[in-house]
């Protein structure tokens, strides 16, 4: 479910979609609720920061992978598959953590900013209670709602910090492959949903 809805997801980038903010004030009663249920969709929305590191460094793993299967078998095809494994390994520790961080950091105002325009109090409690409350089924058809409107704001605050990561990647693998990568290669986050 959530692959479809990252492919829903990023689609949607590509769109620019965007909400409008509530009107009324909201009361510090619902900003509470809000609150709770934002840390209850903490580990999906990491999970949405993490995919979006991750799927680039992914797809070159997997290129090289082709191209180290080309190489004929032996201690040189295994130590330049190690070395690139490391290199994937250090690639997403220095960037899995903040692109995770990113997407929390702008759940509130994605997320957040949904649930205080289309749940009530009332609704909030009632999800907060009974996942399978009518009010819940409500909140999740809000929430690929919510995520399409979160990833344009995700992919623009974490391409400047992704990019030079993804091509630096590139780059190290395609030497420890003795490839030249292609034009474009790891050039975005997200592929061709990310360019505007």
């Amino acid at each position: 479910m959530l692959k479809s809805l990252m492919i829903a997801t990023l689609c949607a980038a590509s769109t620019g979609v965007a909400f409008a903010q509530a009107s009324a004030p909201t009361s510090p009663a619902k900003k509470e609720l809000i609150a709770k249920m934002l840390e209850l969709q903490r580990p999906g929305l990491e999970r949405l920061g993490q995919n979006l590191a991750e799927q680039p460094a992914a797809q070159l793993m997997q290129q090289a992978g082709v191209v180290l299967q080309q190489q004929p078998a032996g201690e040189k095809r295994d130590t330049t598959a190690r070395e690139i494994e490391a290199d994937l390994r250090k690639y997403a520790e220095d960037t899995v953590p903040q692109v995770r961080s990113m997407a929390v950091k702008l759940a509130p105002s994605t997320f957040g900013a949904m649930m205080e325009e289309k749940l009530d109090e009332s609704e909030l409690r009632q999800v907060l209670q009974v996942l399978e409350s009518p009010a819940f089924r409500k909140y999740l058809q809000l929430e690929a709602e919510a995520q399409r409107a979160m990833m344009p704001k995700l992919i623009a605050e974490a391409r400047p910090y992704l990019e030079p990561k993804l091509r630096a990647l590139d780059q190290t693998v395609g030497r420890r492959l003795g490839v030249k990568p292609p034009a474009g290669a790891a050039s975005g986050p997200a592929g061709p949903a990310a360019k505007k």
